[in-house]
């Protein structure tokens, strides 16, 4: 609205952070003029909202660097993708998402050759046998998609899903057709393999019985964890797991740097939706009058304003 140019950098492959990872049937109920929507059709609601600017996304990446270079700053991403802006806003949530991991032992030594936490090109699972761990959303959608082409086993620690009702329904009649096996009330006990590929999984369940998975590719979709991540090795002001912002700008202890959302820290921070809302309206300001310090960010209205029914791209 204020004729920014942006681009959004999300670890996650989707846009809507929080909203769309950790709640997307959850209800909320506290949007204004919205009684009840989900997070997930919170997400959808905002990303039509910002279709007029054109708004590209970079999904599935994470920034690693930010460095200054004279009125600019420079981020690198681990995709070695590098951008340069006069301005960045940290809208990081609670932190970096990160995939809670196997804690067997030396598991590490197969992670993205066999072992994997998140699906980057099915092709590679095509004509496989596979096994995958969890319960969640990404555990069921994830088995039902591969079971099209691969041998699946479906492996969860209880026999309750956090899945969506209608994907454990169907995983439970492929599973009566054969297409899918279906392991409950189990869990990993060890993993075998040679240089990187695994070749074996040992897997227990409650009456302590133990029993041997042949494997090729091993899906483990144990959830994700908040990390600040890198964030913490950029030099800002940091609260615990939080940044510092003032509450004029939402600026951080460096300038050119803003926190909005979660991340940030300020007597009498509420971590709300709401409250994220006027914090990016603010920071957006701050910024067009750093960019712009000779002139006068004038406060416009989107109901009588031309400049902005022709960003909105609405027709006079």
């Amino acid at each position: 609205i204020k004729g920014l140019k942006s681009i959004v950098i999300d670890n996650l492959d989707k846009a809507g952070g929080q909203c769309i990872e950790l709640y997307p049937d959850k209800p909320i109920y506290d949007i204004p003029a919205v009684p009840e929507c989900t997070g997930e059709e919170l997400t959808k609601k905002l990303l039509e909202q910002i279709k007029p600017f054109n708004t590209e996304f970079f999904l599935n990446e994470r920034v690693e660097e930010v460095k200054q270079d004279k009125e600019n700053w420079i981020v690198k991403t681990n995709d070695k993708n590098e951008f340069l802006a006069p301005n960045i806003i940290i809208a990081g949530g609670v932190g970096s998402f990160e995939p809670r991991k196997l804690s067997v032992k030396e598991a590490e030594k197969f992670e993205g050759k066999s072992l994997f936490y998140a699906v980057r090109n099915k092709e590679q699972f095509k004509n496989k046998n596979i096994s995958i761990f969890g319960g969640g959303d990404s555990a069921l959608d994830w088995a039902l998609e591969l079971s099209k082409f691969s041998n699946i086993n479906l492996i969860h620690r209880r026999n309750e899903y956090r899945a969506v009702p209608d994907s454990v329904m169907r995983a439970k009649k492929l599973s009566e057709q054969g297409r899918i096996n279906i392991i409950e009330n189990a869990k990993m006990h060890a993993i075998n393999g040679k240089d990187s590929q695994l070749i074996s999984i040992l897997v227990g369940n409650n009456e302590s019985e133990e029993f041997t998975i042949k494997i090729d590719h091993l899906l483990v979709f144990y959830g994700l964890a908040p990390k600040l991540g890198p964030i913490a090795d950029w030099g800002l002001d940091i609260n615990r797991k939080t940044i510092n912002v003032d509450t004029e700008k939402f600026q951080t202890s460096t300038e050119g740097i803003y926190a909005i959302g979660d991340i940030n820290y300020y007597p009498g921070k509420k971590k709300l939706i709401l409250s994220g809302f006027h914090e990016a309206a603010l920071a957006a300001f701050a910024i067009k009058q750093r960019i712009e310090p000779d002139k006068k960010v004038h406060l416009q209205y989107t109901t009588t304003s031309s400049i902005m029914h022709e960003r909105l791209g609405l027709k006079e």
